[in-house]
């Protein structure tokens, strides 16, 4: 039991977790919509929520986002929450803002990984849940069975009595309806907000306690500095009071809130005072870390800190080298690269930064390559130039043993591919656990299977499903070493001098696998142009031209037209390396290079490999 014995009841803090793209963020915008926060006739964007250029552009939520909403008098702060698995991060962070949840499962994907990611992060925070059946509308909805598997669910992850007693609701979250009954004729949310405002817990606090807010994320402002995010566990604090930030070591730093700030809607607005229960913006600290707690200087007393789950994979981030370095991008020292990355761990509590023993890198932990992809994405656009390598897996050793990162994976496809996809799994040293063929010409089928074979296989999977396939995995823990396998069965085209790409060299170089440039594109020696058809590496020239002779020609260079080349993206390009390539990321190029240029050099550290694995 809590020692609170007090709530407010004028606040509701409540936070939406799902699986990705069942639809949380369609719903926080139905929210909006009719509570009156707009004005009737007023343009409004869909997916308010998604503020972050590269969230419009992918379609996903990377970050947690607060807002509120005010209906019948009482604040709502609702807590969107990513779905992705590799930014569970945010899920942990955003959980400790909330009092209850809601859980939206698709009504018929049904449960996925995350939605089991999320739902056990709820019950571990002790939060009461709201299940919601969305996208009813869908023509293979099977919103009953769904029930069923969400209830399955819950007993799987050893819900309590009180939690199995939970209300489900159906919605078509996409129109802005909510209603208890399959058969119900709504047309509006009216439903989930009774529910929120009458069966959700209030915030609950302790009269007696001293103010104590919890730190559960960080913000900037050109402005104000430095901006600290979090909810008003116990007391009130108003503008210009002097409060200390307890660190993780017990430390104390004086401050003063130089400005106090609540959510109205997706905007901030200053307030005299911080309500016990609400979620408050602080400003006038500047070195606050995520997990910290604010309190008053007369009885400083920590809450629990912020507990996230262990990195799985690592990427080795270095200065630019090649001979391009310097040309696109601003920020290209190492000092710059450490400064930005040390940013990202105040800001993302899943992120880990550390020095390698070369002062021009540094190793990057992440929950999954996606996370760390969208980190090199993030500063990129900020005039940064970097050098990344493969992601790799972050081995335990127990025992004398090598323990791995095992995945529980769930594979969505048409009966027709279950072939191909079995036999790719397998020799990634994937176990199938379950198939499920359920008749309607689809299967799904479960593995368990090492987090390093499924590095580089998402795009794979795409093409051998053409498009059609969904895959979906969570870290079911470490199991001992499977052994290896081949990471790639081709090899690279590398080019052996500096200068611009021709066509008539191009069109020569096609036979010999697949491009990844056009004429026109300024190479060096040792850039990555092609995916070579056999195993071994070869170096190519690139920029050969056609000789002149003094006999008749039937063509000219000019009319030499090429393949038509699909550019890399930079997940594509991270996925395609091996331990001995890395992707150059700059401003306005992603392209792919060796990590040693020079390809004398290169053969002879092949050559010394080759002998020392005959030795041994």
């Amino acid at each position: 039991m809590k020692k609170n014995s007090a709530v407010n009841d004028k606040l509701r803090n409540v936070a939406i977790i799902a699986h990705v793209d069942h639809g949380k963020t369609t719903l926080v915008d139905a929210m909006f919509k009719q509570s009156g926060m707009f004005r009737e006739g007023q343009e409004v964007d869909d997916r308010l929520m998604d503020s972050m250029d590269l969230e419009r552009e992918r379609g996903i939520t990377i970050a947690a986002k607060n807002c509120s909403v005010t209906c019948n008098g009482i604040k709502i702060n609702i807590i969107d929450t990513p779905g992705h698995a590799d930014f569970g991060g945010e899920v942990e962070r955003a959980l400790s803002m909330a009092d209850s949840a809601i859980l939206l499962v698709d009504a018929s994907e049904g449960p996925l990984p995350q939605t089991r990611f999320v739902l056990k992060k709820t019950f571990e925070a002790g939060l009461p849940v709201l299940v919601i059946i969305n996208k009813i509308d869908r023509k293979d909805a099977r919103p009953d069975e769904v029930l069923d598997m969400v209830y399955d669910l819950f007993i799987d992850l050893g819900a309590t009595d009180e939690q199995l007693e939970f209300t489900y609701l159906y919605a078509i979250g996409r129109d802005g309806i909510v209603k208890r009954g399959l058969e119900e004729e709504v047309d509006n949310l009216k439903v989930l907000f009774d529910i929120i405002i009458n069966e959700m817990p209030a915030p609950s606090y302790d009269p007696d306690a001293p103010f104590q807010m919890l730190v559960s994320d960080l913000g900037y402002s050109d402005y104000l500095g430095r901006l600290a995010i979090g909810k008003v566990f116990n007391g009130s604090a108003a503008s210009n009071a002097s409060l200390v930030c307890m660190d993780e070591n017990g430390g104390q730093k004086q401050l003063k809130v130089s400005k106090l700030q609540s959510y109205d809607g997706i905007t901030l607005v200053p307030v005299d005072q911080a309500d016990t229960g609400d979620i408050i913006v602080l400003a006038g600290i500047e070195d606050v870390k995520i997990g910290d707690t604010i309190c008053t200087r007369e009885n400083p007393l920590a809450l629990p800190r912020i507990t996230v789950d262990e990195p799985t994979v690592f990427m080795r981030f270095t200065i630019n080298t090649s001979p391009f370095a310097g040309k696109d991008g601003k920020n290209v020292q190492s000092r710059k690269i450490r400064e930005r990355l040390l940013k990202e761990t105040l800001l993302n509590v899943a992120i880990e930064v550390e020095e390698s023993s070369d002062d021009d890198s540094f190793i990057v932990k992440g929950r999954g390559e996606l996370q760390l992809a969208i980190l090199i994405e993030t500063m990129r656009r900020e005039n940064f130039e970097v050098c990344v390598g493969r992601p790799k897996v972050i081995y335990r050793e127990e025992n004398g043993q090598l323990l791995e990162p095992i995945e529980h994976l769930f594979v969505d496809c048409d009966e027709n591919f279950m072939g191909v996809v079995t036999e790719k799994l397998s020799v990634r040293k994937g176990k199938m656990t379950n198939l499920v063929n359920n008749g309607k010409g689809r299967v799904r089928l479960e593995f368990s299977i090492p987090s390093r074979s499924l590095i580089g296989y998402r795009d794979e999977f795409m093409t051998d499903t053409r498009g059609t396939g969904i895959l979906n995995s969570y870290l079911s823990g470490y199991e001992a070493h499977r052994g290896d396998f081949p990471v790639r069965y081709t090899g690279s085209l590398v080019c052996d001098r500096q200068g611009k790409a021709v066509p008539y060299a191009l069109f020569n170089l096609e036979p010999r696998g697949r491009l990844f440039i056009t004429p026109g594109t300024p190479v060096y020696e040792g850039m990555v142009i092609g995916e070579h058809n056999r195993h071994s590496d070869i170096d190519v020239n690139a920029c050969k031209e056609k000789k002149l002779t003094n006999m008749r020609a039937s063509g000219k260079d000019e009319a030499t037209i090429c393949s038509p080349i699909k550019p890399m993206t930079l997940e594509q390009a991270i996925h395609f390396i091996r331990d001995d390539e890395m992707v150059e990321v700059t401003p306005l190029s992603i392209r792919i290079r060796k990590v040693e240029l020079n390809a004398a050099k290169r053969h002879i550290l092949a050559g010394k490999l080759k002998k020392k694995d005959s030795e041994s």
